[in-house]
């Protein structure tokens, strides 16, 4: 069959599970809406966090990314699994103990003020709109290309069917539509993975074909190196990003994961605080699939793409190239007329323009893969896009009617309260529709921007909020606030206001829009404690209840003998 057909199919099929799952597991009340319920297994929950945690970002465009900035590019696997491991052993465990659904939540009591909980509804709904415009620009990639339409259309396709499982679902819907596209995305991720070290390697274990030889019994990355240097670009282990910028991106991938509220609220949805735990033990394993497996699909694609297409005449250039450029996603630009394509790093002779975000996506094609394996990468990366946009959505949604609609009409019935979240995830949608269409970057990068949002503005005073008890209601909106302002101004100033001087040489302290989040959370931090001890300490009951978060039940004080 055509790969068409085999998409059609495999998309249509796993489309077809999401909503019958979503309307089996509908919500009938706000907490099945918000945590569904709150009784779900902790091996489940691994799963769905795993999916809503691994986006389009990390399916579609941290391998591309690899593959194009090589070890620059290692800066967003570091960062995104260490943020991870810092979220589920430092912060996870407290908050499921302090038993609120949402960061708001939690910053509204903590800080015992409805302004800190305003201030922090408005930061997790420029993180949530962010991040959700990476999804939906990876949403519509995958159309795009596998159901030959525009990109436009393919956003507006991907809009309707996460509002249907997400408007209809709630957090219950989403929780158990996330395990099912958790197995199809990590099994589209895997099985072109295992075929492509097999053909180069000989290896089926994708981990271990990265460090493997390709035929003539070059190891595979100092071929990747010899081919890449030959054609005027860097060695493909070898860093071009200053040490500051690189360490200042990964810190803000880092802590920017921990301030994440669509993640943070998958830890309200098991019973107890152990299986929030041990939920985010499996969450760990599973995610390390994908994780691990990225560096070698991203050596494998840009390996087997320059082979294929460097100094080739355009007439013998693959098919893959031709497929690819009905979604302008790759150009081709006979610039010196000689008939064949020249790839190569100066940007005025280079003939061959490839969008980094389809490299995980073309990589079967390139690799001559059959059609059926194509068909299921289009239905991983669908799963991988569609399932972080739930969750963001539910947290867009969650963030209006309860933290910002009920905090001022506290007396609004159930029912009322689970329309108007239905209503806000309607309008979620629609505006991060547009953003997909309309994306201020590549989707790696977009969502890049939304974790130095949670960075410099959800971090510090969560962690803060555990860990002492000094710190206020005054220190905790300033240094959100400041955090948020400077981020922002940083990001719009060099991205959108003034892009020509967005090089190292104009970067503040050397370091990128990428990174400045881990300079707003210095600020944060500062502001907060500066602010906090210039003003009068917390009420005790407020002391004396971060104090009984971080004591185990059961436990006392120790006894002098």
């Amino acid at each position: 069959m055509e790969i068409l057909t085999w998409t059609y199919i495999l998309v249509g099929l796993s489309f077809a599970l999401y909503i019958g799952i979503a309307i089996w597991s509908r919500a009938g009340s706000t907490q099945e809406f918000y945590v569904a319920g709150g009784g779900v297994s902790p091996l489940a929950n691994g799963m769905a966090t795993a999916a809503d945690w691994m986006s389009a970002a990390s399916f579609i465009s941290m391998a591309g990314i690899i593959s194009f900035a090589g070890y620059d590019g290692s800066v967003y696997l570091m960062g995104w699994t260490g943020g991870y491991v810092l979220l589920a052993l430092l912060l996870a465990p407290y908050l499921r103990k302090f038993g609120k659904f949402t960061v708001p939540d939690f910053v509204g009591d903590r800080y015992y003020s409805k302004t800190a909980k305003v201030v922090a509804v408005i930061c997790a709904l420029f993180i949530s709109f962010t991040y959700v415009a990476g999804q939906m620009r990876g949403v519509g990639i995958v159309f795009s290309r596998y159901l030959e339409v525009p990109i436009e259309w393919g956003v507006v396709i991907g809009m309707c069917i996460v509002f249907f499982y997400a408007v209809l679902g709630g957090m219950k819907g989403i929780t158990y539509t996330q395990v099912a596209q958790y197995c199809v995305l990590i099994f589209a991720y895997m099985v072109p993975a295992i075929f492509i070290s097999m053909q180069l390697t000989g290896n089926p274990i994708p981990q271990l074909g990265l460090g493997g030889s390709v035929a003539d019994g070059t190891p595979l990355l100092d071929k990747l190196d010899g081919v890449l240097t030959e054609l005027g670009f860097a060695a493909y282990t070898s860093g071009r990003k200053s040490i500051t910028d690189m360490f200042m991106i990964t810190l803000a991938l880092m802590v920017g994961t921990a301030g994440l509220p669509h993640v943070i609220v998958r830890f309200f949805t098991v019973p107890r605080v152990k299986d929030a735990r041990l939920s985010a033990g499996y969450a760990l394993v599973f995610i390390a699939i994908l994780y691990t497996t990225a560096p070698a699909i991203a050596a494998f694609g840009i390996y087997n793409a320059i082979e294929t297409t460097s100094e080739k005449n355009i007439s013998e250039l693959p098919e893959w190239i031709s497929t690819w450029q009905k979604t302008d996603l790759i150009k081709v630009d006979d610039k010196n007329g000689d008939g064949k394509v020249q790839y190569v790093a100066d940007a005025a002779a280079n003939e061959l323009t490839i969008d980094r975000d389809i490299m995980v996506l073309a990589s079967p094609e390139i690799a001559r893969l059959p059609n059926w394996v194509v068909g299921l990468v289009a239905a991983g990366a669908m799963a991988a896009a569609l399932s972080t946009a739930a969750g963001l959505l539910l947290v867009i949604s969650t963030s209006v009617s309860r933290d910002l609609f009920k905090t001022f009409r506290p007396d609004i019935s159930d029912k009322k309260e689970l329309r108007i979240a239905r209503f806000a995830a309607a309008g979620a949608v629609l505006l991060a529709g547009y953003f997909g269409v309309n994306p201020p970057g590549f989707v790696a990068q977009v969502v890049a921007f939304a974790f130095g949002l949670a960075a410099a503005s959800f971090f510090p005073v969560i962690i803060m909020g555990i860990f002492s008890t000094r710190i206020n209601k005054e220190g905790a909106i300033a240094g959100m606030i400041t955090g948020l302002v400077f981020t922002i101004g940083y990001i719009v100033y060099f991205k959108f206001i003034s892009p020509e001087l967005n090089t190292a040489e104009n970067w503040w302290f050397g370091v990128s829009p990428e990174g400045i989040g881990s300079i707003g959370m210095i600020l944060n931090f500062l502001v907060c404690g500066v602010v906090s001890h210039l003003t009068p300490p917390p009420p005790k009951e407020v002391q004396d209840m971060v104090e009984e978060i971080r004591i185990p039940r059961g436990a006392g004080k120790a006894q002098d003998h």
